[in-house]
């Protein structure tokens, strides 16, 4: 592949990549702004005010939203969120393979001179690990405590990104964690978040009532995903600064503040 196509196909990807994050962040984001201001609606309700919607102006327009408790509508009515997170992730791993896997940027000799094909393999099994472990943690009494699963999300990505700083190159090692990241999100999308959006669809459409804890688990889910989506962000910047982040003498403990960081901008923005 000559070094022309190679730029175009890498500049296309990643124009595809940033893209669909964007859609697919925007409407997580949204979507959390809603729930939050729905919250505080409830909040006033309680206290005998009259307020039920959620007003806002855009374009021109003015726009009411309501929550609903029931489906006043066909299933085939309703609009799903689902594609962008899976565009995102695949325009990623598609860059991921380009410019790691196929190209120069995972094995740093001086860190550890391993084959390539041991380098992919440990790659790839990072990200099927990563998500498996998540989805037991929070399976597991640890998700239920959020100040626990929160010590616990931190040592687990001390941990990572400390091995894979000795194994990848720094720039690899970011990427990586942050491609972690992001496989999570995408996993609890399509493993979690919409098997039981179906099934409370479902429900409703047949007039029965569903079970609350499908709508419990769906809303942990994302809002997992909003706090792990601003450190993605991060560490996928990262590889443009490489004397401030993954090339210091303390690339790992500096992604680890980077992660900190995104949690508290996650947790602002939630409560804007």
């Amino acid at each position: 592949m000559s070094s022309a196509i190679r730029e175009w196909l890498n500049l296309t990807v990643r124009w595809f990549h940033v893209f669909a994050g964007i859609m697919w962040l925007g409407q997580t984001y949204y979507f959390t702004w809603l729930d939050g201001q729905f919250g505080r609606l409830e909040k006033k309700v309680a206290v005998s005010e009259t307020a039920s919607a959620v007003w806002m102006v855009h374009s021109g327009g003015f726009y009411s939203v309501e929550k609903q408790e029931s489906l006043g509508v066909l299933p085939q009515q309703v609009h799903w969120f689902r594609w962008e997170a899976l565009m995102t992730w695949l325009g990623g791993m598609v860059l991921l393979v380009l410019v790691y896997y196929l190209g120069d940027g995972l094995i740093d000799p001086d860190v550890a001179d391993i084959p390539k094909q041991a380098g992919v393999a440990i790659g790839c099994g990072t990200l099927v690990a990563g998500w498996f472990i998540y989805d037991l943690a929070v399976r597991s009494p640890l998700g239920r405590s959020q100040a626990m699963f929160a010590g616990f999300g931190l040592v687990m990505t001390a941990a990572v990104a400390w091995g894979l700083m000795h194994v990848f190159s720094g720039r690899a090692a970011y990427i990586h964690v942050g491609a972690i990241f992001g496989t999570i999100m995408t996993a609890n999308v399509w493993f979690s978040i919409l098997p039981a959006q179906r099934k409370m669809v479902a429900a409703a459409a047949a007039g029965e009532k569903f079970d609350p804890s499908l709508g419990a688990q769906a809303k942990l889910r994302s809002k997992h995903n909003t706090f792990m989506a601003v450190p993605a962000v991060f560490l996928m910047l990262s590889n443009h600064f490489p004397v401030a982040t993954y090339g210091n003498r303390y690339g790992w403990q500096i992604l680890l503040a980077l992660v900190v960081a995104g949690w508290v901008a996650a947790k602002l923005i939630r409560e804007f």
